[in-house]
């Protein structure tokens, strides 16, 4: 019985100390994006300036499914996302007027689609589409199209780090 017992207390004892050894970041960090309303984002920015990001999406679209599911979802992402920018989600058939500049975004029905996201989009309606405002509201570019995280890295920084500035894209991913 002794010589069963000794190995059972090994396999506990290293089984004990794994338990405390550091997990990778990625297993001890569970933050999501803080996403905000158009309007609420509007609001936060004129007081505390950041870059927004706008997700403009449908409830129809898979591929916005997966995008909200791998690339929003990763701990590393959100907690880029959440320091460096506003993040709207912002659903192009939203039929409640969304109030910008003293206008008021109203649904139209001929382009099944609310005007916001028409003007962001400049018509070219693709989902998901992901929209990058400077911090005085001004269109920095839309990225059309699934991104996975790795995908979705450097073009945050891009532009959250104002590399955008000075290198083109082409460049900026030359020196990566």
């Amino acid at each position: 019985m002794i010589k069963l017992i000794r190995p059972l207390g090994l396999i506990m004892a290293v089984m004990c100390l794994s338990a405390f050894q550091p997990q990778p970041k990625s297993v001890l960090t569970t933050e999501t994006i803080k996403w905000y309303t158009f309007e609420d984002a509007v609001k936060l920015s004129e007081t505390k300036p950041k870059k927004i990001f706008i997700d403009v999406y449908t409830d129809w679209c898979g591929w916005c499914k997966r995008m909200d599911k791998d690339t929003f979802n990763d701990p590393i992402i959100a907690a880029y996302m959440n320091k460096h920018y506003y993040a709207v989600k912002l659903n192009a058939e939203q039929r409640d007027a969304i109030n910008f500049n003293g206008k008021a975004f109203q649904y139209k029905n001929e382009y099944k689609a609310n005007e916001l996201a028409l003007s962001l989009l400049q018509g070219k309606m693709s989902y998901p589409s992901g929209v990058f405002l400077d911090e005085k509201f001004g269109l920095l570019t839309v990225v059309q199209g699934y991104q996975d995280a790795n995908g979705f890295d450097p073009i945050i920084k891009y532009f959250a780090e104002n590399i955008y500035l000075n290198k083109t894209w082409e460049e900026y991913q030359r020196a990566r």
